[in-house]
């Protein structure tokens, strides 16, 4: 964002949510194929409404995942989430699979085969994003919306709010002086809650997490703190709206505040470079950032189906750039094997590393032990910083 005068907002939504239930189920389908094969290759969608989750979608792995172990893997996702209403339970929910091989016409433009390397997965375009607003290299107001429902779920799950429901949303606006983020101006949360609860109550239980979330003397004024803004939210997730795997791309990334190439994440198995891709993309821009050689880094990468080279490398440095972006782009091609198979192997990503991710933002994560949020990883600063005599 350039330095001016700006309001700007994003929005988070919980792993209650019914399209995040839906992307929970999808990524935990990816987690149970590529435990028993990392070649597995998954393409599997989620619909959940009223006691009812429909998985579809195509597959190639071992035949001892049958339907049955995925209706287990999706009846394990509400439970783990936390649904246990009438019209919606892990338990009673009616749950259809629709899930068949997959097609051979894919599979040979993505298979590698004598002198053809493994090709992607999909054509597209796959941007990635990191700026200095946050310790994350996040934009500050996804990161601070994400936070939020982390923070409620965190306190529903510990028993600490047991008034509290799994479905919420959050929204946060903040004022940027200069280009730079400097208070909230408005703070919007809707969380389902138990029928005994009324709005204020509601208020003063979401306040303390909202306060914890923002900078010191960030808060917002009281009449722009809006919480369950209708009054009233005990009908939530599935029974109150249907869910689809794939419709909160723009919570998953940077909350708009960067381009989006189109293509969801969840369910997908690491040869689709909309997820892959779009993961090396945000690896590579915030190696830069966390370099120190911009304070704003934009990286937009993208391919043809069946081919392995990417078509096009871009990268906006967005005013902020300290050293030359033709060079950069260069360095950094020659650091990363971004085809589809240089970039699975370089962050592993082979591995059951999918469902923590359907929740609270894809990016902004802490990389765990076992490779989970490998993309987040800063191991090129030193070498980028050598390319440029940087110190």
């Amino acid at each position: 964002m350039g330095k001016r005068n700006f309001l700007f907002t994003s929005e988070s939504v919980s792993e209650g949510h019914p399209d995040k239930i839906c992307d929970r189920i999808s990524d935990a389908v990816v987690d149970k194929y590529l435990a028993a094969d990392p070649l597995s290759r998954v393409a599997v969608e989620t619909l959940c409404t009223t006691n009812q989750i429909i998985l579809a979608g195509e597959v190639r792995g071992p035949d001892r995942i049958t339907h049955d172990v995925l209706e287990e893997v999706a009846r394990a996702c509400v439970r783990e989430i936390g649904y246990e209403q009438d019209r919606f339970h892990w338990k009673n929910a009616n749950v259809e699979i629709h899930v068949h091989n997959q097609s051979p016409d894919i599979a040979q433009g993505v298979d590698a085969s004598g002198n053809k390397d493994e090709g992607a997965g999909d054509q597209g375009l796959m941007f990635g994003y990191a700026c200095t607003e946050t310790d994350v290299l996040m934009p500050a107001p996804i990161h601070f919306s994400h936070a939020i429902l982390r923070s409620l779920a965190e306190a529903r799950h510990s028993g600490a709010e047991p008034g509290l429901g799994p479905d919420s949303k959050s929204q946060v606006t903040l004022e940027y002086v200069a280009g730079k983020p400097v208070r909230a101006t408005s703070v919007v949360v809707s969380t389902q809650h138990s029928e005994d609860l009324d709005q204020d109550q509601v208020r003063e239980i979401v306040r303390p997490h909202v306060l914890s979330v923002l900078p010191e003397g960030w808060m917002c004024d009281e009449d722009e703190f809006y919480v369950n803004p209708t009054g009233r939210f005990v009908i939530g997730g599935p029974d109150g709206d249907v869910g689809l795997t794939g419709r909160k791309i723009i919570v998953d990334t940077y909350g708009g505040t960067a381009p989006h190439g189109g293509g969801a994440f969840s369910g997908k198995d690491p040869t689709k470079v909309d997820r892959s891709a779009a993961y090396a993309a945000r690896y590579v821009a915030k190696n830069v950032v966390a370099a120190s050689l911009a304070d704003n880094c934009t990286i937009q990468v993208a391919y043809a189906i069946g081919v392995s080279k990417p078509l096009s490398v871009y990268i906006n440095t967005n005013g902020t750039g300290r050293v030359d972006e033709e060079k950069l782009s260069a360095v950094i091609q020659e650091m990363v094997d971004l085809s589809p198979r240089g970039i699975r192997e370089h962050l592993e990503l082979s591995r059951p590393i999918y469902a923590r991710t359907a929740a609270y933002g894809h990016f902004g994560r802490a990389p765990d032990a076992d490779g989970g949020f490998s993309w987040e990883r800063t191991d090129l600063v030193d070498d980028l910083k050598s390319a440029f005599g940087a110190s």
